[in-house]
């Protein structure tokens, strides 16, 4: 996971724990007071609620423990493409230029230019330098890309 990654998660999981589940926490006890709970859908929507927010804290917290934080700053400049890095591509079929940068998958967000390293893009250019061609399998068929420029920044 890069830095960048492991902050947005560990924001995500502050707000969680700070905001979220304070305000489920003062719902729930707003839904007690309008009396009998068994017929009570306030009271009933707000433990729903509370279970959700249980869940992504415990998803957090885990990902969180189980990550390791690879920082670009501290990676041997190479030519080779690996995790981090930030590859211009010449997509053949389109004839575009597109940019993206190699990261951990729960971070992948190909509208934000970041594919996750076991996407099918990325697993095609791991150990690519800048001139290769690749071919890469991805859900929308066989797609060839001109490697232009690597990058680690």
């Amino acid at each position: 996971m890069t830095p960048e990654g492991h902050e947005k998660l560990q924001k995500e999981l502050s707000h969680l724990k700070s905001v979220v589940r304070p305000k489920n926490i003062q719902d729930i006890e707003t839904a007690r007071s309008y009396g009998d709970l068994s017929e009570n859908a306030e009271y009933h929507a707000a433990k729903e609620k509370q279970g959700h927010i249980a869940a992504q804290i415990a998803r957090l917290e885990t990902m969180l423990s189980q990550s390791e934080v690879i920082d670009s700053k501290h990676i041997k400049p190479t030519d080779k493409i690996i995790f981090s890095a930030t590859v211009t591509l010449y997509d053949v079929d389109s004839a575009e230029e597109v940019t993206y940068k190699i990261v951990g998958d729960d971070e992948g967000n190909v509208k934000e230019g970041k594919i996750g390293i076991s996407s099918p893009l990325a697993r095609g250019l791991i150990g690519k330098s800048a001139g290769d061609e690749v071919a890469v399998k991805t859900p929308k068929g066989l797609r060839q890309f001109e490697i232009i420029k690597v990058a680690y920044v």
